[in-house]
């Protein structure tokens, strides 16, 4: 895994936000994911890239998380769904390359360089899902995109 400061370019994504129970992230991903895509459609418009999970805050039992597509051109959010500006500026990112169960090894590693490199993040992080599992049914080849804005 490599980890390494990058610049972010202003995004914004359509998505589905709620306070979720850790332990319900998966359905609730299916369902901001699906809900998100069917929004923009209904839009005119077509996701801009990969899907995104944004996470504000420290999860604990349950996390603050908005799920969904980015996006170009104007938008007004339709019913059940929030336009998030992705952070830009300086960042930390890694690609993580296996299943989701294992993100926390990433997570880890991403969090020891951070203190190694006296950096500091901002409360907001998030997650790009490179791989198509329903395309790519392989665990061991899903690639994740993990990202820690820096103040």
């Amino acid at each position: 895994m490599t980890i390494h400061r990058t610049t972010l370019e202003p995004r914004r994504i359509l998505a589905v936000r709620e306070r979720v129970a850790m332990t319900a992230l998966t359905d609730f991903f299916a369902r901001a994911f699906g809900a998100s895509a069917a929004a923009l459609e209904s839009s005119g418009l077509h996701p801009a890239g990969p899907p995104v999970a944004v996470y504000v805050g420290t999860p604990g039992t349950t996390v603050d998380v908005a799920a969904g597509f980015p996006f170009t051109g104007p938008l007004t959010a339709p019913e059940g769904t929030v336009i998030v500006d992705l952070p830009s500026g300086d960042a930390v990112e890694a690609i993580h390359v296996g299943p989701y169960d294992e993100l926390s090894v990433t997570y880890e590693a991403v969090g020891r360089e951070l203190v190694d490199a006296g950096l500091t993040h901002t409360d907001t992080m998030f997650e790009e899902y490179l791989t198509d599992p329903d395309t790519s049914p392989d665990p061991g080849t899903w690639r994740t995109r993990i990202v820690f804005p820096l103040q």
